[in-house]
């Protein structure tokens, strides 16, 4: 018995199914039953499945897909272009302040989901009746936030690679000034935001080493003993795990020094 974890659109989350095809393997499509209905998914991970383990999955992939699913995979997302240039149609017609970011039909072609991100709420009723009379199936509008928009539509970030969000990350993370602060970072938002205009994900990435660093430091403004002399810490490198300390010189003029962490000594 095997666990795979399967990813249903090209940019979604993860779900782990049990899975007693030995024939499946990475990159195939399966079929699986997922809240929406019936969906076909990529495997993108395979790993043997432990007994008493506790994190077992409960569904089973029903199976592998069949050229016939893919041709209408192929043809599924062919009408999920036309549906959206339609919903477009039907938004500025109803005169609504929301901005369409894509088209997803479940795979039985039961339901299909638009996709929108909008400043307020949104009064839509108009628009699912109107888009359920032209479509003939169930409307669902999902609202989703700048960063969701982001990661469904793609781009390269400033360092000139494919945004996380949509090449490897399946969930958000919180990122807060505070991480750019401990990495000494400059804060200026134009160089610590992304292409969604909020903070970059990436700060999160280091954020445990700089967070260890900093708890071996001792503070700005503590008072420390370096070649056997009393010093006020002035200034921390993180990365170098250095401090600049200011020693009493001659004639009580200070003196700065840039001393090793492991050459200071201080109570915690």
């Amino acid at each position: 018995m095997k666990i795979i974890g399967v990813r249903f659109r090209e940019v979604g989350k993860i779900y782990y199914y049990r899975c007693k095809d030995d024939s499946v393997s990475k990159g195939d499509k399966i079929i699986a039953e997922t809240k929406l209905g019936l969906e076909c998914g990529t495997v993108l991970t395979i790993k043997d499945m432990h007994k008493n383990s506790g994190d077992t999955p409960e569904y089973y992939i029903i199976r592998k897909a069949t050229e016939k699913d893919l041709k209408s995979l192929e043809a599924k997302r062919n009408e999920e272009i036309k549906a959206l240039k339609v919903c477009k149609e039907k938004v500025w017609h109803h005169k609504l302040k929301m901005k369409l970011i894509d088209a997803e039909y479940t795979f039985d072609r039961g339901k299909l989901i638009f996709y929108f991100v909008s400043d307020s709420r949104v009064d839509f009723r108009n628009l699912v009746k109107d888009l359920a009379y032209n479509f003939k199936v169930r409307i669902e509008l999902r609202q989703v936030g700048i960063r969701d928009e982001a990661k469904m539509l793609g781009g390269l970030g400033p360092c000139g690679k494919e945004f996380c969000c949509s090449g490897f990350l399946n969930d958000f993370q919180s990122v807060s000034i505070k991480m750019a602060k401990d990495q000494q970072l400059p804060l200026n938002p134009v160089k610590l935001s992304g292409s969604c205009g909020r903070l970059m994900c990436c700060l999160k990435y280091e954020q445990g080493v700089y967070k260890d660093i900093l708890n071996r430091m001792p503070k700005v403004g503590a008072t420390v003993k370096s070649g056997g002399k009393d010093a006020i810490v002035v200034a921390r490198g993180v990365l170098s795990e250095t401090l600049d300390l200011e020693f009493a010189g001659p004639d009580e003029e200070p003196v700065r020094e840039r001393v090793a962490l492991s050459e200071v000594e201080f109570s915690g």
